[in-house]
């Protein structure tokens, strides 16, 4: 009998022995997780491999953040990538946010500090579809004020898929045919060089979530817990502008990350207070508006994004008002262009009418604002605005972001049709006959266009 109770003491310890070690092996695994992130819990320092402080003259980019080997490119680890924390720790290497810093951010986006924003806005992050499939390329966006910076953005990832990446076909089929590293690489890339322009290439500011409560709500400013636990992280070099993000995507990409809102006080700290107070004018003193319980984002925020600079108004350059007051317009040419059509527009508004500088951008991709639905209109032809016989017959992608639509619309224009080809061609101009929202989107810059859909229903 003493046998076997000696016998069952000695098994039970060596399931204890085999749990502790399985237990050890299980934090092991953990630690090194967790350290590719460099979320060590002892110590968050940047440290070289003699273990001394880095500081910003001694890291390879001049920013104090360190560089290692393989820089733009994912961790060999997935499982890192999978769990990448959209939380940082507070130890990272930023200034926390200020009460007036807070303060001066609200009113420059509701008019006051009371204001937060809405759910809407507050799920929005930047996700793509999924990777080689016919929307790789694109953006998942949801509903509310936020799509239009998520549409807004996704112009100029199709710029850099199609026009800026080094050694890649510049047709459609590349698009479709990109990997999720490619996603990770462009979205950084792209939210990046918006900051960069924004902050005149002289210097961006990147806005973060971390787990410490740097100010309390006042009378005057409403908490959201979210906005009193920023993180600010300057950076005077593009390429370290770009590997910060890259190294903290999920704080942009990931579930529930608040990804937009990061993205807009980002751009709104890049551009200074200084800087957008120049570029408003008496029409927009701030950047969002009320709608139907949210907030919808002005034209000043959509023109930051694609310009860099918050002008107002769509039309070129500076016009008077109705009361002789000075409003701001476009100023340059810009990349990426707009459209704007809305069953209610009149044509005799000029100053709602988008000039050249946005109507014809440098390169054939277009955000459009149609009917106050946000989308994007592209061609792959990189010369097709700057040879005038492309524009006889050409094609154009349209990416509505509506969750009906499973691939990019296929679109031909001709914009040299004779009347009686038309008439031959069926019922374009029978009477009656609705012409889709799209179309009308489209002759706002090629007004005598024939518009073929190519099998495609058309967009209403």
């Amino acid at each position: 009998m003493a046998m076997e109770v000696l016998d069952q003491e000695q098994g039970s310890q060596e399931l204890d022995l085999e749990e502790i070690t399985r237990k050890i092996s299980c934090l092991d695994k953990w630690r090194e997780i967790f350290s590719c992130h460099g979320l060590g819990t002892n110590n968050t320092t940047p440290q070289n491999h003699e273990g001394n402080y880095i500081s910003a003259d001694e890291s390879e980019d001049g920013t104090g953040i360190p560089q290692p080997k393989g820089q733009g490119h994912l961790p060999s680890s997935s499982l890192c990538s999978i769990l990448s924390p959209s939380i940082i720790t507070s130890k990272s290497g930023g200034f926390p946010i200020s009460l007036a810093m807070a303060t001066k951010l609200q009113q420059s986006l509701f008019e006051n500090a009371v204001q937060v924003f809405s759910n809407d806005w507050k799920m929005a992050c930047f996700r793509f579809h999924h990777p080689s499939s016919d929307l790789a390329f694109a953006l998942e966006v949801g509903k509310g004020g936020a799509r239009s910076i998520q549409m807004a953005v996704q112009g100029s990832i199709i710029k850099y898929l199609l026009f800026t990446r080094k050694e890649k076909d510049c047709n459609f089929h590349s698009l479709c045919a990109i990997s999720k590293q490619e996603q990770d690489q462009a979205l950084a890339v792209v939210l990046a060089g918006i900051l960069w322009a924004a902050g005149e290439a002289q210097k961006a500011t990147i806005c973060l979530v971390t787990e410490d409560t740097y100010i309390a709500s006042t009378p005057d400013y409403s908490g959201d817990n979210f906005t009193e636990r920023l993180q600010l992280f300057e950076f005077l070099k593009k390429e370290a502008t770009e590997k910060f993000i890259y190294d903290h995507l999920q704080c942009f990409k990931g579930e529930g990350s608040h990804g937009v809102i990061l993205f807009l006080y980002s751009l709104i700290f890049s551009r200074t207070f200084e800087r957008l107070q120049k570029d408003l004018d008496v029409s927009t003193i701030h950047l969002l508006q009320p709608s139907a319980g949210g907030f919808l984002c002005r034209q000043a925020v959509l023109n930051m994004i694609l310009t860099g600079r918050a002008s107002p108004n769509v039309f070129n350059g500076c016009q008077n008002g109705k009361s002789q007051e000075i409003l701001h317009g476009v100023l340059t040419r810009s990349d990426i262009g707009y459209l704007k059509w809305g069953k209610d527009t009149s044509e005799d508004d000029g100053l709602s009418q988008v000039g050249s500088r946005l109507k014809t951008p440098k390169l054939p991709i277009w955000l459009c604002n149609i009917n106050g639905n946000y989308s994007v209109l592209f061609s792959t032809n990189r010369q097709l605005l700057s040879d005038w016989k492309m524009e006889r017959l050409f094609d154009l992608y349209f990416y509505s972001g509506q969750p009906s639509q499973k691939k990019p619309a296929h679109l031909t224009i001709d914009t040299h049709s004779h009347h009686w080809e038309r008439d031959h061609g069926g019922d374009e101009h029978r009477p009656g006959r609705r012409f889709s929202p799209v179309e009308m989107a489209i002759r706002t810059k090629w007004k005598e266009a024939t518009i073929n859909w190519n099998g495609t229903v058309p967009f209403f």
